[in-house]
């Protein structure tokens, strides 16, 4: 298992989208209708990338929403695998 967490989707949309482009929060959340706060909240990693959400942003960048579920998807697994243990209890059940 990785030891340093993945990097969170909103951090990726802030240095690898929103930085190069000179897209400020506000101008953001305008173009792909969302408030100021859902956009704000993703950035600083205060929010995880909903199926919506991945859609708009799939939209504006010309990526697939896949990309942002699954940058999501990575940080919810490595977080869940070291905050959770009971998962660790359950017995594979044989076929």
């Amino acid at each position: 298992m990785r030891k340093r967490p993945p990097t969170h989707p909103g951090a990726i949309l802030k240095r690898q989208y929103m930085t190069p482009l000179g897209l400020t929060v506000t101008e953001l959340s305008q173009r792909i209708a969302v408030s100021r706060k859902t956009v704000s909240k993703l950035v600083n990693e205060h929010a995880s990338v909903s199926v919506e959400l991945a859609l708009r942003l799939s939209r504006a960048f010309n990526t697939s929403p896949e990309l942002w579920l699954n940058l999501q998807r990575s940080v919810d697994l490595w977080r869940a695998s070291r905050e959770t243990s009971g998962w660790r209890d359950v017995r594979r059940i044989a076929m």
